[in-house]
């Protein structure tokens, strides 16, 4: 389907694109002029750094739009998770050798071009599955595809606020200012 194909959103679906738009521009409004170096530098005592938390972000919401399209398998169960799969998320917060800024944005950039075009290929966003066992989510949840949004929402909106403390410590620059 060619950009001109595309259905305009409307009503609750467009609100939702169009807060998460706005989440994820100003997490990488964070990052612009940092250098592939200061994107991985910590400023607090956190482990996170603003490139790393850009990979987080990245790779909750390709999940998560897994998880809209195929349910549970595109979770997996946590209680499967070795030290090994607990290490490789970790990863997930900082730049790793070799890792530029660029590229850690470039990867966000295809990942929300995808939930955009999963999002607006639903029929509604009633869709739901089944929630995985974990200590974190009440047992036999389900979620819609639009409990699903409103975390990944949720999840961007709030690291982009890590992202600028981090941000500001670095450097004094703000998101929004």
């Amino acid at each position: 389907m060619s950009r001109t194909d595309t259905p305009t959103l409307t009503g609750e679906r467009a609100d939702l694109m169009e807060a998460l738009a706005h989440h994820r521009t100003m997490l990488c409004v964070t990052a612009r002029d940092l250098t592939d170096e200061q994107a991985g530098l910590r400023t607090t005592a956190s482990e996170l750094c603003v490139g790393g938390i850009i990979k987080h972000v990245t790779s909750v919401e390709r999940v998560w739009t897994a998880f809209i399209e195929d349910g549970l398998s595109a979770l997996g169960d946590v209680t499967d998770m070795t030290d090994e799969d607990w290490a490789q998320r970790a990863d997930e917060f900082r730049m790793l050798p070799g890792e530029t800024l660029a590229g850690v944005l470039d990867a966000y950039e295809q990942v929300a071009a995808r939930t955009d075009e999963v999002v607006r290929g639903l029929p509604d966003l009633d869709v739901s599955h089944p929630l995985p066992e974990a200590p974190w989510w009440e047992q036999g949840g389900r979620w819609s595809a639009r409990r699903t949004l409103l975390h990944v929402i949720g999840e961007t909106a709030q690291h982009a606020g890590h992202a600028d403390i981090i941000r500001e410590s670095l450097d004094g620059a703000l998101s929004m200012g």
